[in-house]
């Protein structure tokens, strides 16, 4: 297929001359392999503390190997979905692909957690380039009442990572070590580059300048938020800590309102907001980026440590939560496409609500380690009513000179609340730990750093903190429920 027939240039909402349905498998091919990477890692952190950092007893170290993929992830998206306006989304998709690649083999070569950090920090950086392209391409291409299959696929491809992830990482962790979770990208980012460089059209370009103020307050407000959640119970919440928080919220607000000010082109299109199914999307997939990011690391620290599993064995726990998700999502993305988007949103949310609460109740040592599978399946059913119908949701009236945009932004408050998920949880699971196991920090640290089942005496008390630090991705992910009741009936359904 050639770059000029494959060029779409048709009207929004006009038929289009040539599918756009190749072009979007070919990237779904690195979409899916960024989902992987993040799913994938959760199950190899306690694999990565023994090899890399064994000697201390906090977890926040090791969080840092998600929280740098994440914050560097987070922070260039609002650029990345401009660039992908201004040079054409395949261009800027084919070089996160190579960034992302060839990071993944430094992430496998690395020889200390410090460098692993910073490897996954470009990876990051090559996610952030990748991840607006797709969604701008399913904008673009796709008129709106066919939006919601396109995003469906979309939500498969997340409900399938959240299997392959886990489930890869701990066939390769168990068989090969953990630096092969990293190495397998390399193929893959391969094959996903030649697929995208023929299949996926060279869109129309649109001239755009760059609000350079705006990505330097966004990017330090951002650091300074994560970096003292994340390193707040490491200094014992000092009020260093406290005083970098507090500088990172006034900082996102300066940002806000130099955005509000800014005539030409700002980096975050405030009247985006004025949508009300895009401002509410925004929120509910921020909320469930935290909690996706969030849940799992406790599930993973006390499958294999409190209850001994093996990573692969940690892994199949979640084979209904895969399967449901990546099964029903397809059919959630046509349903969209005629009903109103609450009636998927609303159950798909207060579903996962229960599933994280089923998990909390049998996070103990007693409980058979099988029945883990019913709250896997019921939050499989969850992910397919949130992660398409939010996404179809927030991306159905934007324009075409907005689709990178409106992209990036919403990749951005997925990403930065999973950064935040990730830094709450690492925080409130330490404050758990030490709450249900006072004293006990260095016994637990040797039993982090063997990597074997803990004894009796420490698991009842470490299970406890898992099972409560499971409850902050509950609560948040409730919020979410709450938000959606608010959205509009879809322009194309109130039509009819």
């Amino acid at each position: 297929m050639s770059e000029k027939t494959s060029t779409v240039r048709a009207p929004q909402g006009a038929p289009n001359p040539v599918s756009p349905w190749p072009a979007l498998w070919a990237m779904v091919i690195g979409f899916f392999m960024i989902l992987v990477d993040t799913t994938i890692v959760s199950v190899a952190n306690p694999a990565i503390k023994a090899a890399l950092d064994p000697s201390t007893g906090n977890l926040d170290n090791v969080v840092w190997v998600t929280s740098s993929y994440l914050l560097a992830y987070a922070v260039p998206l609002l650029v990345t979905g401009r660039l992908g306006d201004r040079f054409g989304p395949k261009n800027i998709y084919l070089i996160g692909l190579a960034i992302f690649t060839v990071a993944s083999l430094a992430c496998g070569l690395s020889g200390s957690l410090e460098v692993l950090i910073i490897a996954r920090a470009v990876q990051g950086l090559g996610a952030a380039l990748m991840t607006p392209q797709t969604m701008a391409v399913i904008t673009r291409t796709f008129p709106a009442e066919r939006r919601g299959a396109a995003m469906g696929l979309w939500g498969a491809t997340a409900g399938v990572a959240t299997l392959v992830g886990p489930l890869a990482g701990g066939l390769l962790v168990d068989g090969f070590g953990w630096e092969w979770i990293f190495f397998v990208n390399i193929p893959v980012g391969v094959v996903a580059f030649v697929l995208a460089w023929r299949l996926v059209p060279q869109l129309e370009t649109h001239a755009h300048r760059f609000d350079v103020v705006g990505v330097v307050l966004s990017a330090v407000g951002l650091f300074l938020i994560v970096f003292g959640l994340q390193e707040g119970e490491h200094y014992e919440w000092a009020a260093g800590i406290w005083a970098m928080i507090a500088a990172g919220v006034v900082v996102m607000a300066v940002f806000v309102w130099t955005q509000a000010r800014t005539k030409s082109e700002p980096l975050v299109p405030l009247e985006l907001f004025r949508d009300r199914n895009f401002a509410i999307s925004n929120l509910a997939i921020a909320a469930v980026g935290f909690t996706v990011t969030s849940m799992a690391l406790p599930m993973a620290f006390f499958t294999q440590l409190a209850r001994g599993l093996t990573p692969t064995q940690s892994a199949l726990l979640l084979v209904p939560m895969a399967l449901l998700s990546g099964g029903l999502a397809p059919l959630a993305g046509r349903i969209l496409d005629r009903v109103d988007p609450r009636l998927l949103l609303v159950p798909g949310l207060t579903l996962m609500v229960v599933g994280l609460v089923g998990y909390a109740l049998l996070m103990n040592t007693e409980a058979p380690v099988l029945l883990l599978l019913i709250p896997a399946a019921i939050i499989g059913i969850a992910n397919a009513g949130m992660w398409g119908p939010l996404a179809t949701t927030a991306t159905r009236n934007l324009p075409p000179r907005q689709a990178g945009a409106g992209s990036g932004i919403y990749n951005t408050t997925r990403t930065v609340g999973s950064v935040i998920g990730s830094a709450a949880i690492a925080a409130y699971m330490q404050s758990r730990l030490t709450a249900n196991l006072p004293g006990a920090g260095d016994a637990a640290s040797g039993d982090f750093a063997s990597g074997g089942t803990m004894p009796p005496a420490v698991a009842d008390g470490f299970s406890a903190a898992m099972a409560q630090a499971m409850v902050l991705p509950a609560i948040v992910i409730a919020v979410a429920a709450v938000l959606v009741i608010f959205l509009k009936r879809p322009a194309h359904l109130a039509q009819r």
